[in-house]
């Protein structure tokens, strides 16, 4: 248990909504009720009543609240007496994401640390997600925000921000591959399909191909980066698996459909990388340290 887990529950206990409680700390409401669930089991009592409608507390959920409350309360008190003391922070902080990352996650956490640091200048790229670790790496950004790699560098550090779910997406415009797509069963040999270059998604695709025994897949064609992809899903191409953010904020997502698969594909983990020695530069630590 830490504070940060406190501030989840006292939240919403108030909000009595995981959507909204999930949504001020710019997360997914599954993972949100994932980590309330881990609270319940690390003190052995449930702490919430759910239901389709609400959310109510429990008796040990009311108890706990008047314990959770005064702590998180006296945690505030302490910090900001600490950043009284501490001298305003200035500079430049490097950051790398992928377009849609930048307004889907980047700019909650941006308003949370310049209300913080007004003074700090942030310096913004945009990118291919697969790229974050060789720009942390070659320390062209001081920090990436991106899905975790299969493997970790040991001088590399990850705080996990949200569970990004993948789905596999087809054209609406009658095509040949729609014409693919509603034989049955559908011959996924003969299916044409757009992958990324490298990255989560990929691994993703890579394992389900192996599920589905897909040896010999038709590859139309792989793409750097994801944002392009639903385009050309929507100009009839193939079809292609992607992270579901990427897909609801595309301005062409009302020219693709979701596919119905047997084989679910696993959610990977977004967050933010750093290298273990970069952290003692004070703008750098600081943003880390916001993230809780």
């Amino acid at each position: 248990m830490n504070f940060q887990d406190l501030k989840l529950f006292i939240d919403l206990a108030e909000n009595k909504n995981f959507a909204k409680t999930a949504g001020q700390h710019y997360m997914s409401p599954s993972t949100l009720s994932r980590q309330i669930k881990r609270l319940e089991e690390e003190l052995g009592e449930p702490l919430l009543l759910r239901d389709n409608r609400k959310v109510s507390l429990t008796p040990a959920g009311e108890l706990f609240l008047q314990f959770a409350y005064p702590q998180w309360q006296q945690w505030q008190s302490l910090k900001q007496q600490f950043r009284s003391n501490q001298q305003e922070l200035q500079g430049e902080l490097r950051l790398f994401c992928s377009v849609t990352a930048a307004y889907s996650h980047l700019p909650q956490m941006l308003e949370k640390f310049r209300l913080r640091y007004p003074k700090v200048e942030i310096q913004l790229t945009t990118g291919d997600p697969a790229m974050a670790l060789e720009m942390i790496q070659s320390q062209q950004v001081d920090l990436a925000l991106a899905g975790r790699p299969a493997h970790l560098p040991q001088n590399v550090m990850f705080h996990h921000i949200d569970d990004i779910t993948l789905s596999l997406i087809a054209p609406r415009v009658a095509c040949a591959t729609t014409q693919l797509l509603q034989q049955t069963p559908i011959d996924w040999q003969k299916i044409p399909f757009i992958l990324p270059v490298e990255g989560p998604a990929r691994q993703r695709i890579d394992q389900w191909f192996q599920q589905k025994k897909i040896k010999h897949p038709k590859i139309y064609a792989t793409v750097s980066g994801h944002e392009g992809i639903v385009s050309m899903v929507a100009l009839g191409c193939g079809v292609a698996l992607l992270p579901d953010i990427v897909i609801q904020n595309s301005p062409l997502n009302l020219q693709v459909s979701t596919l119905e698969i047997d084989i679910p594909v696993q959610p990977f983990d977004l967050g933010i990388c750093v290298q273990k020695n970069l952290l003692n530069l004070p703008l750098v630590r600081a943003f880390w340290q916001m993230l809780g």
